[in-house]
């Protein structure tokens, strides 16, 4: 016979504390570094009482969807560790995974969004249909968000009403020892958000890949031609350090890419090793990723230096 646990008790084991150590570090420091985004454009926004312009407009709905992406993730990884039972209260599970689900689906839309964005704007190719996205890119980039956010919101609520059905059939599992085997009967039912989740994957990865190498070839072109005919070397420099962060948005990216494709496949199996080391790359991207795209804006690199050096003032003069 096996004892069931009170739902105030943690039975958490080495692994568990382990595993909700490191996503606690790494989802902070990313929600830290997607609020500065946030709040940055923000208040620059309400300061110049002017439109955002459509890079803004991006990195602002970014920083918010990242942002929201991992508190609810990681609000459910701490339960599911730690207090398990608590997701059996209706509907803190459907509502924690719907969410998710929705925040997470933005995500990759948003950053896509952002690589094609990107792409349009620095890259110089004498395609008639590439002068035209040049010159109408702005105008496409709000119904862009509007759509990616509408098509998130359908996954979120599909994904809701799915994890609602399959808590419903598996709420006899409320034992800590049986909560595991609950969970993985949970996500066998979980196959009809496969095929949304699978085109979001791979149409936001396919727009990354396709829009990364236009631009990296554009501005390899360029290069050669400033080389050719002796532009200065401070152009050549700035030219290759765009390279050098398109390389490292595009190794992310395609790093991503594969451990979300990892997570639908190791899904239905007890694999808890090659889940962990997945869970921990997928915390540490909304953050790592972002934080790059702060040092890729001199704007923002500036605002965070001139707090980083009035949070040291402070600490110093204590």
């Amino acid at each position: 016979m096996e004892v069931c646990h009170s739902p105030h008790q943690s039975n958490v084991t080495l692994y568990g504390a382990m595993f909700v150590a490191i996503i606690t570090v790494e989802t902070f420091a990313g929600m830290w570094i997607n609020a500065f985004i946030v709040c940055v454009i923000s208040i620059a926004w309400v300061k110049k009482n002017t439109h955002m312009n459509s890079n803004e407009k991006i990195l602002l709905l970014l920083g918010g969807s990242r942002f929201c992406f991992l508190c609810f993730s990681w609000i459910y990884s701490f339960l599911s560790t730690i207090y398990p039972y608590y997701l059996l209260v209706h509907p803190i599970m459907q509502l924690l995974l719907g969410a998710g689900s929705t925040f997470n689906c933005s995500n990759l839309w948003v950053s896509a969004c952002l690589f094609v964005f990107y792409c349009i704007k620095i890259a110089n190719f004498r395609s008639r249909f590439f002068i035209y996205l040049k010159v109408k890119i702005d105008r496409f980039v709000p119904w862009l968000l509007l759509g990616s956010e509408i098509y998130s919101l359908g996954i979120g609520i599909l994904g809701y009403n799915i994890i609602d059905k399959a808590v419903c059939e598996n709420i006899n599992f409320t034992c800590q020892g049986r909560f595991w085997k609950a969970n993985i009967r949970l996500e066998e039912q979980f196959s009809p958000l496969y095929f949304p989740f699978g085109f979001v994957y791979i149409t936001t990865f396919t727009a990354v890949i396709s829009s990364t190498l236009l631009l990296l070839f554009s501005l390899w072109r360029h290069k050669r031609n400033m080389q050719t005919n002796s532009m200065s070397s401070l152009s050549m420099d700035a030219h290759i350090k765009a390279m050098k962060s398109i390389l490292s948005f595009l190794v992310m990216y395609s790093i991503n890419f594969i451990t979300l494709i990892v997570t639908m496949i190791y899904s239905t199996k007890e694999e808890k090793p090659m889940m962990f080391l997945i869970f921990v790359f997928l915390y540490a991207f909304p953050g790592v990723h972002s934080l790059i795209l702060i040092f890729s804006n001199p704007k923002l690199v500036k605002i965070l230096l001139r707090i980083l050096m009035y949070v040291k003032s402070r600490v110093c003069m204590k």
